[in-house]
């Protein structure tokens, strides 16, 4: 994909073009967060002063509640539609372009949609999971979400919810009386009602091995760009303090103060899809 196709205008930000220059050094390892979905109408947990809109599922909750996983399912199998309707940005295609151009190597990102890997990006590695997948607790079976939203539909042939809402993980807010006519799925390898989407849930841990390899990713890389993160999240900041101790320049490009302004190097503020656009016209990916 040519640079006209993103942008024809040259930058005017200084911070992009030294963004551009650690780019040229060698690929880039590249952590991305929230910021890169949200032109593809999938909202961020937090407003631009860094607090939580929603509240989302917490682990524990899930693991030892039978409602929880009710409401959980209820509200996700009604967000789902839409939320699988989603499709890549300029952002992600931004991002694939540098890649191929090979200026970007793998990438880290925290979000659990596969907008990355639909545009075609390559090396991406999954830190909280993907809603793509479905584990059950109990016995460990897993299986593909399609398959399981096509059995859920089945098994509630007359629940109907309209929504217009939409959030990171999938899910919607329900009224109580929905969640309860709501017949939740069961896992055909066991017959339990543990199944939990592949995803890190608020108050779990990321897996060892997936940090590890990360943090190695990370130390072997010429430079780490930030894209469309706050870092207020330690599961990705951790791999911006690493570089930092380790001399190894950060950048960012994304919108508002992140928890790790004082370890970057350069910071464009403001819009994603718009400064990767100059930024792959400036380097001509």
């Amino acid at each position: 994909m040519s640079s006209a196709q993103f942008a024809s205008a040259t930058t005017t930000d200084p911070a992009l073009s030294e963004i551009a220059a650690l780019l040229r050094r060698g690929p880039a390892l590249v952590l991305t967060g929230a910021g890169m979905s949200t032109d593809s109408g999938i909202p961020d947990y937090r407003g631009p002063d860094g607090q939580r809109r929603v509240t989302p599922m917490n682990y524990s909750e899930f693991v030892r509640s039978p409602q929880a996983r009710q409401r959980y399912w209820a509200r996700s199998y009604v967000g789902w539609q839409r939320f699988h309707a989603a499709r890549p940005n300029g952002a992600h295609h931004a991002v694939t372009a540098l890649q191929r151009a090979g200026l970007l190597g793998h990438v880290i990102t925290q979000n659990v949609d596969g907008l990355h890997q639909a545009a075609g990006t390559t090396d991406v590695i999954d830190l909280h999971g993907s809603l793509s997948r479905v584990v059950c607790l109990a016995c460990g079976d897993v299986t593909a979400r399609r398959d399981l939203d096509a059995r859920m539909r089945q098994d509630n042939p007359d629940y109907t919810v309209t929504s217009d809402e939409i959030r990171p993980d999938g899910d919607i807010a329900l009224e109580q009386v929905d969640v309860e006519r709501f017949r939740m799925p069961l896992c055909l390898a066991c017959g339990g009602d543990a199944l939990k989407p592949d995803v890190v849930f608020f108050g779990a841990s990321v897996a060892k091995p997936v940090v590890e390899r990360c943090f190695a990713l990370t130390e072997a890389a010429p430079a780490l760009l930030v894209l469309g993160s706050s870092l207020q999240v330690l599961s990705g900041l951790r791999f911006v303090r690493r570089a930092a101790s380790r001399g190894i320049p950060v950048a960012a490009i994304t919108r508002g103060p992140t928890r790790g302004d004082d370890l970057i190097d350069a910071k464009v503020d403001g819009d994603l899809g718009a400064h990767l656009a100059e930024l792959v016209a400036l380097l001509d990916a």
